[in-house]
């Protein structure tokens, strides 16, 4: 991560998902956000939430930035899930320095 340059909410997003840390992971998103992920769509914190402990904090993900460009952050996940590590892409749309939406899927 050091030569490659992220807003702070990204970088938040990243070291509190290394961290395993749903609350801090929870604080990134705007009321109303939204995450699309494994083809379906949470919105809301009751269901980011939801989405955080089941596909972040629960398979334990540590994420490896690989790139950021135009809002698209490409990392390598590993965790307890089958076949890591994998490469995903993250679009983040922020607004106010909160994740507003997040996209991820696999590259």
């Amino acid at each position: 991560m050091n030569d490659i340059t992220l807003p702070d909410v990204v970088k938040s997003f990243i070291a509190a998902t290394n961290a395993h840390d749903a609350n801090a992971l929870a604080a990134v998103f705007g009321d109303g956000a939204t995450v699309r992920d494994d083809g379906r769509t949470w919105a809301g914190q009751t269901e980011i939430r939801e989405w955080i402990q089941g596909h972040l904090i629960t398979p334990r993900i540590v994420l490896t930035p690989t790139s950021f460009t135009d809002d698209r952050l490409v990392a390598s996940g590993d965790g307890d899930f089958p076949g890591g590590p994998l490469s995903f892409s993250f679009v983040f749309t922020i607004e106010d320095d909160e994740v507003t939406d997040l996209t991820i899927a696999p590259v």
